[in-house]
């Protein structure tokens, strides 16, 4: 086992076992080019953020216990990428070499994983604007999740640009398995959250789709949602995100 070694830069400190040194830079660069993007569009950001890069998704989930809870509630086809946890201040993914060794041998795979540290970062911001989302992972949070996980995911997915290289995977899940709810439930929450999010900023502007992950809960998420879309009954805008979904699926 290399030693372990902590390289910063201006807003992150990258903690990393030495082996994993020449991708440190790559996982700064995204950290602060999402940082950037995401400063006229919110109003408040953590600061001194750590990444913790593991080495094995044992020691990922040993170090963050909520993480394979979440894995086995999602559907199969969104658990790749369950590859990371945003905690209070602090992101735990694998190592880079680990998130490219774990890419399915379809379009886009490699990108979403790539792209995990920058989803982790932008739940810690949604969590600095929305205090009642998680991280942190308090009691209350953590049950709270379970309405609004899709909320949580889709806004890193979205922000990040995962949602861009999705198509392949949701068209693997509206293949297996039930028809998705919506908004999506936790066990797709973390595949198909950032198609919600997509669906929003498409029909009402990016500034709503910031505005909807920064609002603090105060009805359910069919109120939430209706709220920003401007739509009077679900049945319009369920329909309306269901065409979407099927465009993002190539159907």
């Amino acid at each position: 086992m290399s030693a372990w070694v902590q390289r910063s830069s201006g807003r992150f400190t990258v903690r990393h076992e030495q082996r994993d040194g020449r991708d440190v830079d790559a996982v700064l660069d995204l950290l602060e080019d999402t940082h950037r993007r995401l400063t006229p569009l919110f109003d408040a950001f953590p600061q001194d953020v750590g990444v913790v890069l593991h080495v094995s998704r044992t020691e990922l989930d040993l170090a963050q216990p909520l993480l394979p809870i979440m894995r086995r509630l999602t559907t199969p086809a969104a658990r790749r990428y369950l590859v990371g946890w945003a905690a209070r201040d602090e992101l735990h993914v694998l190592a880079p070499r680990l998130l490219a060794e774990r890419a399915a041998n379809v379009e886009g795979s490699r990108e979403m994983l790539a792209l995990t540290p920058a989803a982790l970062y932008v739940q810690l911001v949604v969590a600095q604007c929305n205090r009642a989302l998680p991280p942190p992972w308090t009691p209350r949070a953590t049950l709270r999740v379970a309405r609004w996980a899709w909320l949580v995911a889709g806004a890193g997915q979205w922000l990040s640009g995962q949602t861009g290289h999705a198509r392949p995977v949701i068209a693997r899940r509206l293949r297996e398995g039930a028809r998705p709810s919506f908004p999506p439930s936790l066990r797709d929450a973390a595949l198909l959250g950032g198609s919600v999010i997509d669906f929003v900023a498409r029909e009402t502007g990016p500034e709503n789709a910031v505005r909807l992950a920064c609002s603090p809960p105060s009805g359910g998420p069919h109120e939430a949602l209706l709220s920003v879309l401007g739509a009077s009954e679900l049945v319009h805008a369920e329909g309306a995100w269901r065409a979407h979904l099927a465009r993002m699926a190539g159907r």
